[in-house]
């Protein structure tokens, strides 16, 4: 059976800034934000990029876009290489994926009605103007209400935000979109409501997703492959069924413990983890997580990871993988309980 060709793929990815400036130089070695990071995303996948704040997924999904220049590495858009990291190398990609931005209220005009909004990116790709009829198409699959059309981005609610947002998404008719934090802000119900619109996209047109957080119930919900990256590293990878079930990282584990439980009968044990995460400028050797590990040996100090499949799809970085712990696990991504248009 061929195996199915990913729709984008980030090949030993690195991304790195310098510490000087034309003000205030510095012979500082540049800042390392990403390290050999590989993605693949295939046709109609949702795959979930999860870390803790700092670690370099904000970054990795705008370098994948061609917002942030690469240092290193390679990126494969269907099948084919970009030559270079230049911006004409990104044009077949910047008219085929859509950028969720984690504020959608800010990167909307604050002078222009939703409905202006949602035409803009379909009028700049065809050169000419868009019926009033396409644009309630749009919010229609984006389960925006036409009244909300006319109003400008301030008067809309986190949700119906978050909803315009998707819709201008939709405008180019995207094979990807790079969800940054979808959910962030929203309460709980009106998260499930975006997720369930996720779904939806991905089921009518094949869209994939690449979809940024640190929230793993988001994950577990809607998500079909699961990154986990730490200080702009991976440290494991694979489908998330399996990485829920039997997490083989102790970074995955502590992250998957640290979920709260609704039921205050129910307790967990201390996530394996301590301390603080360390400064990028002060990247420990060895692991990079080590410093927080506590199962960490001698040889984890000095001698960094390599990737070691686990399964066909699954990957640890660790020199000492945990042995499965299997828990229970939830159906396949499936929609959440319908809630109203917030």
């Amino acid at each position: 059976m061929m195996r199915e060709t990913a729709l984008i793929e980030a090949n030993n990815l690195s991304v790195a800034v310098p510490r000087s400036s034309r003000w205030f130089p510095s012979r500082k070695p540049d800042l390392d934000i990403l390290v050999d990071v590989s993605v693949a995303v295939k046709p109609g996948e949702i795959v979930c990029m999860v870390g803790e704040s700092g670690s370099g997924k904000t970054t990795f999904g705008r370098a994948l876009l061609g917002l942030v220049r690469p240092s290193a590495g390679q990126i494969v858009f269907d099948g084919t290489p970009l030559p270079d990291f230049s911006p004409p190398s990104f044009k077949r990609i910047r008219r085929e994926a859509s950028l969720l931005f984690q504020d959608p209220v800010t990167s909307f005009d604050p002078r222009q009605r939703i409905a202006s909004i949602l035409a803009e990116p379909r009028r700049i790709a065809r050169s000419g103007s868009v019926a009033r009829s396409e644009i309630e198409e749009l919010a229609r699959k984006a389960g925006l209400v036409s009244p909300l059309l006319s109003k400008f981005p301030h008067a809309l609610s986190g949700g119906q935000a978050r909803r315009a947002a998707v819709a201008r998404a939709l405008s180019v008719v995207p094979r990807l979109i790079v969800a940054d934090e979808p959910t962030a802000g929203l309460d709980v119900s009106v998260q499930g409501g975006v997720l369930n619109l996720f779904l939806d996209i991905r089921e009518e047109f094949r869209t994939s997703f690449l979809i940024i957080t640190h929230n793993l119930s988001i994950a577990r919900h809607v998500s079909d492959r699961i990154v986990i990256l730490y200080l702009g590293r991976v440290l494991e990878s694979g489908p998330a069924r399996e990485i829920f079930r039997a997490p083989r990282h102790p970074y995955t584990r502590a992250l998957l413990d640290s979920e709260p439980i609704p039921n205050p009968a129910k307790r967990r044990e201390a996530p394996p983890v301590i301390g603080e995460v360390p400064g990028l400028a002060a990247r420990p050797s060895g692991c990079e997580f080590h410093t927080r590990c506590a199962f960490a040996q001698d040889r984890c100090r000095h001698e960094r990871p390599l990737q070691t499949a686990i399964s066909a799809e699954h990957e640890v970085a660790c020199h000492y993988p945990l042995t499965p712990r299997l828990t229970v696990v939830g159906p396949p991504p499936q929609r959440l309980p319908k809630t109203a248009n917030r």
